[in-house]
């Protein structure tokens, strides 16, 4: 385990968001890419609850960014890739969770809610339902994050895991509506183009 420094988030007073203590790694190879995110799953804390042996108490998000550029050309493209792995949301009064566990769970909670505001007024902006256009992205790290995943230039794919059980239908039901709502997001994507200074120059 590597002891990193915790990232906070700053707004560089142009409404762009400046993640302090995060690290950028040059990776020449796919070998490299998984170094880093073994890196990161190290560090994100696990431990047991009534309902999994080894939880999540945090998100993960692991962020590649692709740049292409032709020999002697000024323009490059640049793609970023956002992975996520979101956990699950838990119901302190079914889990019997107490103490730091539950402090977890209520973050955890918290964050989940946080992000299904935003998808749900990104649905409300994109089908004109809502005079009011404010996404509501600086309520959580996360969502500040994922703010070009979401509303972006970008494609927004989830995977969804649900339970079988009947004894988590609700954590089920759940997960589904918020699926939905992800994959109802409407964006208009086009090429991510930079100019060279170097080359220029």
């Amino acid at each position: 385990m590597v002891d990193l420094p915790k990232v906070q988030v700053q707004d560089d007073g142009q409404d762009n968001f400046v993640l302090k203590n995060l690290s950028v790694h040059r990776a020449e190879n796919e070998e490299d890419a998984l170094n880093l995110l073994f890196i990161g799953d190290t560090n994100r804390v696990v431990s047991e609850t009534p309902k999994n042996d080894a939880s999540t108490r945090g998100h993960c998000i692991f962020i590649i960014q692709v740049e292409s550029q032709q020999l002697g050309q000024d323009v490059k493209t640049v793609s970023k890739l956002h992975l996520v792995d979101l956990s699950g949301s838990e119901r302190p009064s079914e889990t019997g969770i107490d103490g730091k566990t539950l402090q977890e769970a209520v973050n955890i909670n918290g964050s989940l809610l946080n992000l299904s505001l935003c998808i749900q007024k990104l649905n409300q902006k994109a089908q004109n339902k809502s005079a009011d256009s404010y996404i509501p992205y600086r309520n959580s790290m996360m969502t500040m994050v994922l703010r070009d995943s979401l509303g972006g230039n970008c494609k927004t794919k989830m995977i969804a895991t649900v339970s079988p059980l009947k004894c988590d239908l609700y954590e089920s039901l759940g997960t589904c509506r918020f699926a939905r709502n992800v994959s109802i997001i409407q964006n208009k994507m086009s090429r991510n183009e930079r100019v060279d200074p170097g080359v220029i120059i």
